[in-house]
């Protein structure tokens, strides 16, 4: 599998994490779940969004969805994109006008 695909699974897999989280309305300490209840592996895609502070521990292993933390992690691969986007059209622009000459 290709680093991109292998991304765009991990990014799905993030997001069924966000949605079991907010599906079960633990969006707040006071409303945190165990990840197994909801059916969610502490796997590879769980442990990444706790690294950034999307999912946070309250205690006794019980997590809760940070909805601002989510939607800034968002925000940024966003505007990661855009750039890695412009950059690559800057550089096909550049490659077609040296080929010109």
């Amino acid at each position: 599998m290709g680093a991109s695909a292998a991304a765009a699974v991990m990014l799905i897999k993030e997001k069924h994490i966000v949605e079991a989280f907010r599906d079960a309305g633990a969006t707040a300490a006071n409303a945190a779940v165990a990840p197994a209840s909801l059916g969610v592996d502490e796997r590879l895609a769980f442990h990444k969004l706790r690294r950034r502070d999307v999912l946070c521990e309250a205690g006794d292993g019980l997590f809760f969805l940070d909805e601002q933390a989510w939607e800034d992690l968002r925000q940024a691969r966003r505007r990661r994109l855009l750039v890695v986007g412009v950059i690559v059209l800057a550089a096909a622009l550049v490659s077609a006008v040296v080929a010109v000459r």
